[in-house]
């Protein structure tokens, strides 16, 4: 039991290296096999195709990244604005931890996927948004919790929530293509001064 454990594990350790640091499309099952050290026959045991290893991939990847990032950021016992400002830095720091280990900035995984595949597979196209919506209701609780405590004016925190996360993507892309996490650092506060000094444009008409 314990070897069929280790080669399923495997199998979703190499799907999320290989394909994080290059692209779903430039990773085939044969190199997912030979790098995970798996016979063809045992990939296919376990998973259907290349889509469904990447899908359970994917599932793995958020478990880490909201045990490691937003459950860490987002702590009730931070105050609210401070909950989103502990994100980025954790993004950073991720960010900077994995260029020190590649020499590359590989930017957000889901949103590499989001940026590959959203025209081309629908399933993992879904996915990748149940988890960007995921994402935004730690945003939305912090949100929420600020306009309560005055922090911040009254506002559609569901909309504030999606223009952070797409903020928060579109810097990671920026870091990604400077192949320099400072970007990050840099960028930080942008949002946040924007959000509590900004109020007419985030409070503002819908």
């Amino acid at each position: 039991m314990g070897h069929v454990s280790d080669t399923k594990e495997r199998l979703l350790g190499t799907a999320l290296d290989l394909i994080y640091a290059r692209s779903y499309a430039g990773v085939g099952v044969q190199e997912l096999c030979e790098h995970a050290r798996v016979k063809k026959g045992s990939f296919y045991h376990f998973f259907e195709s290349k889509q469904d290893l990447v899908l359970a991939a994917i599932d793995r990847q958020w478990e880490t990244g909201r045990a490691r990032i937003f459950d860490v950021a987002f702590a009730k016992q931070l105050p609210p604005l401070a909950r989103i400002e502990r994100c980025f830095d954790l993004f950073y720091e991720f960010q900077c931890a994995t260029k020190a280990e590649t020499g590359k900035v590989q930017g957000c995984p889901f949103g590499n996927l989001a940026l590959e595949l959203s025209t081309q597979d629908r399933v993992i196209r879904q996915k990748v948004d149940r988890i960007f919506g995921e994402m935004m209701t730690y945003v939305e609780g912090a949100l929420r919790d600020a306009v309560a405590a005055g922090d911040i004016p009254e506002q559609d925190v569901s909309r504030t929530a999606k223009a952070l996360i797409a903020y928060k993507q579109g810097v990671m892309l920026l870091a990604k293509t400077r192949n320099d996490p400072e970007v990050m650092r840099e960028l930080r506060g942008e949002f946040l001064r924007h959000l509590v000094g900004g109020k007419a444009s985030l409070a503002g008409k819908r």
